[in-house]
């Protein structure tokens, strides 16, 4: 589920992610919260969508604003449908090809498992 505890989470493994950027300005962000928004998160729009928005404050200081898209592949999908934890599904920090932030636009996307 998307609550403050996979937020915290997700803030922690961007944190260390983006160190190992290092082609990317983003490498030297701090990240001080990923916060849930009035968004849709129930089962069936995240199963029609595959997708969520957050937002997180990231930045040289950690805080400008980002919007957050977080993708849902397979196993996130169906860890939510079934209610269950979905932080096991944030890929580890060591490989950041699932992670992609559009600096201009200030928007992180992210891709679970």
């Amino acid at each position: 589920m998307i609550d403050r505890d996979f937020c915290n989470f997700l803030e922690y493994r961007l944190t260390r992610a983006f160190a190992n950027l290092t082609n990317n300005p983003a490498h030297m962000y701090w990240y001080d919260g990923v916060l849930e928004t009035s968004a849709n998160y129930s089962k069936k729009y995240v199963n029609d969508n595959r997708h969520v928005e957050l937002m997180a404050y990231a930045g040289p200081d950690g805080q400008a604003t980002h919007k957050l898209i977080l993708f849902f592949g397979r196993k996130a999908l169906s860890r939510y449908a079934r209610g269950l934890n979905i932080s096991c599904c944030v890929p580890y920090p060591e490989t950041t090809n699932w992670l992609h932030i559009d600096n201009e636009n200030k928007i992180i996307y992210i891709h679970l498992d």
